[in-house]
């Protein structure tokens, strides 16, 4: 998933939680010489849960915490309504600092600018699907008949119109967690915080899920940070994708500059078993049109042609119907590059052998 955005909304600045001992002899150990988990617990009785992370998340982005359980992932994500308090570092929404915020602004904050979707989908069985999606509204002080009204129409918008009188134990896990992001949608918050929310879901309903979030999140725009322990998730919804392992964060990029360009061992075990086809760009594995003028002279006047968009999928399907190179264009349809078969199976090749 691709998107352009500019700015910042949500700013971790070098957050740590350390659980247990938090001297600052232990502190400064863990500073300045960046510990392993397992040193900092058998040397200081210091769990670290989250280490020197700093990223930041633009307006109406999806951006994807990935790691395996462990990781510091939802340790993290916690901060940023701070259901958990970070022993070290700032967190900055809107450019206000979290941090400063007296016990009943930040009750206010919760409540108005950040909506939570948890793994277990959290519905009060003794609530029907309408009472629980109008509870953040009802807890806002908004009238019955306002919350109702506001409810039917985020019950529509997740496509459970007609199901607002159910209760939590007649409704599949999927409408569950359809009613779940009802509920955190119901305030119209500004961010998402989305922990693991289609884990707990077979398959074939998490893909479902999936895309039918991606179709929401486009036509909301809310910010979002989704955690997740599926690499083949982080890269079907998120815009960029941070990756974490013991409690640090390795790697921050588009789905496409992660599987490109992993920065380590690690994050390459984890691409392997990725699929390019619908994520690497034609920008990423072109020839220059000077590379190919050398090789093969001019290419004809009536090339096939794509933008420098176009997934390498979306390639093969041109070329199998053309005995000629592709010229790629920038937005203003000017050459910039060139696929040919060689060129693209090559790239494909390369990635069958990491």
């Amino acid at each position: 998933m691709s998107q352009n955005h500019s700015g910042s909304f949500i700013e971790i600045q070098n957050v740590s939680k350390i659980f247990g001992n938090t001297s600052p002899e232990v502190l400064e150990a863990i500073a300045k010489n960046q510990i392993s988990k397992q040193h900092a617990l058998e040397k200081y009785n210091a769990v670290i849960g989250v280490s020197d992370v700093s990223f930041e998340v633009n307006p109406g982005e999806i951006f994807c915490v990935m790691g395996l359980s462990g990781s510091g992932k939802s340790t993290l994500v916690r901060h940023i309504n701070r259901l958990l308090e970070p022993t070290l570092g700032k967190i900055l929404i809107d450019g206000q600092d979290v941090m400063a915020l007296e016990k009943e602004a930040l009750r206010t904050f919760r409540n108005k600018k950040i909506g939570m979707v948890f793994q277990n989908f959290a519905l009060m069985p003794h609530r029907s699907v309408i009472d629980n999606i109008a509870l953040p509204l009802e807890i806002r002080g908004v009238n019955k008949n306002q919350r109702y009204r506001r409810a039917e129409e985020i019950l529509d918008i997740v496509e459970l119109t007609g199901w607002g009188s159910k209760y939590a134990h007649e409704l599949s896990g999927g409408m569950q967690q359809r009613v779940g992001l009802a509920r955190a949608l119901a305030a119209d918050p500004e961010i998402l915080l989305m922990d693991e929310p289609f884990s707990a879901l077979d398959p074939l309903i998490r893909r479902q899920l999936q895309s039918e979030f991606i179709k929401l999140s486009r036509q909301l725009r809310k910010t979002t940070v989704f955690i997740t322990h599926d690499l083949d998730e982080a890269v079907k919804v998120g815009h960029r994708i941070a990756i974490m392992r013991d409690g640090q964060v390795i790697q921050v990029g588009t789905p496409e500059e992660i599987i490109m360009d992993p920065n380590d061992g690690y994050v390459a075990d984890f691409v392997k078993g990725i699929s390019r086809l619908g994520i690497v760009k034609a920008k990423s594995i072109m020839i220059s049109v000077q590379q190919y003028e050398q090789a093969h002279g001019p290419f004809p006047t009536d090339a096939v042609r794509a933008s420098e968009d176009t997934a390498i999928g979306m390639l093969i399907e041109k070329l199998v119907k053309t005995d000629g190179p592709i010229v790629i264009e920038n937005d203003v349809h000017a050459a910039t590059g060139v696929v040919t078969q060689k060129v693209l199976l090559n790239s494909i090749a390369e990635h069958r052998d990491e």
